[in-house]
């Protein structure tokens, strides 16, 4: 892992393979290495970037409370850094709004964009509001309760599951309150995404309950032109759960 300093905080990320740069985003609470198999299946055509975002992994946070595009503003930092003008990314869930939140303040650094379950529209009312009771019960009791009620719902694969748990439960307190509140607070992005300049694939499992992929279709048919892979059979992590499908 290489790091660099960016906003307050130290970034850390992977970079791999060769040919035209993509950034592979990870969702809440996980980091990059969620990507592994992907992105071995996608090292032969691409200059891979690999990040953790704050908080995760072995990158850093602040105490204080940040958005989407401080988040998508740290990738930015990172693309400079990398001397790279311009890059395609693939958001997972959280790591979508991430990249939609780049490609709405940064269109022209943004080749193409690939949302794997993930979507557009902004939290419900309720959902906006259990984002914070959640925060509040890890500031008390830890990110072990996260884990143990995520990880049925992020993949009913065993051998999914039980990477993405002790992951889960790797991360810091610090990281999943600050996500979890900048994940209640961002916006719908629907308009911004249909006046993209660039291509969009939304690659969606039939399985996922925690984002169900009737969001993904949702944003088909406001945009017939993009590209949508409907994966059968596949929960939360097409990543992990069908790699070939998903690279």
């Amino acid at each position: 892992m290489n790091t660099v300093s960016v906003n307050n905080i130290s970034l850390a990320y992977e970079r791999l393979g060769k040919g035209v740069p993509l950034m592979l985003v990870h969702g809440f609470p996980l980091d990059h290495t969620i990507w592994t198999e992907t992105a071995a299946l996608l090292a032969g055509k691409f200059d891979l970037i690999l990040p953790d975002l704050r908080g995760f992994g072995q990158s850093t946070t602040v105490d204080a409370f940040y958005t989407m595009v401080d988040m998508a503003d740290d990738l930015a930092a990172l693309l400079d850094h990398l001397g790279l003008e311009k890059t395609a990314l693939a958001g997972h869930s959280m790591g979508g709004y991430v990249s939609l939140a780049f490609a709405k303040k940064y269109p022209q650094r943004v080749s193409g964009l690939a949302l794997v379950a993930s979507q557009t529209a902004a939290d419900t009312p309720e959902r906006k509001a259990n984002r914070y009771k959640d925060a509040g019960a890890v500031a008390q009791k830890g990110v072990g309760l996260i884990a143990e009620g995520m990880t049925p719902k992020l993949s009913a694969d065993v051998k999914t599951q039980e990477f993405v748990r002790p992951l889960m439960e790797r991360q810091t307190p610090a990281a999943v309150i600050g996500a979890l509140k900048s994940m209640a607070e961002r916006e719908d992005t629907l308009a911004a995404l249909l006046a993209a300049p660039f291509p969009l694939v939304l690659i969606h499992g039939d399985m996922d309950v925690l984002i169900p992929i009737e969001r993904a279709r949702e944003i088909k048919a406001a945009l017939p032109s993009a590209r949508l892979v409907e994966l059968k059979g596949v929960g939360h992590m097409p990543m992990m759960e069908a790699p070939a499908r998903t690279a």
